[in-house]
């Protein structure tokens, strides 16, 4: 299955969010993977040409990748 643009960036900011929830304490590293995973799900219904959409959604989540990357935050509710 060939993905557009767009696509490749949704799933390569998803895999990014798992790559830095590795990077978290093993007690609490299930927290972040949760939240990355719901925090999608949220936005599953969205229509797939609604490009503005989507757009800020992935910046708001690169946003959100960048302050939970930091390293002084060990847990996320």
């Amino acid at each position: 299955m060939r993905y557009s643009g767009l696509q490749k960036e949704v799933l390569n900011l998803y895999r990014m969010c798992l790559r830095e929830s590795r990077k978290k304490p093993v007690t609490t590293r299930s927290h972040f993977e949760a939240f990355a995973r719901s925090e999608f799900e949220k936005s599953i219904r969205l229509d797939k040409k609604d490009f503005g959409a989507i757009e800020y959604l992935l910046r708001k989540g690169q946003r959100q990748l960048e302050m939970y990357s930091q390293p002084g935050i060990r847990d996320i509710q």
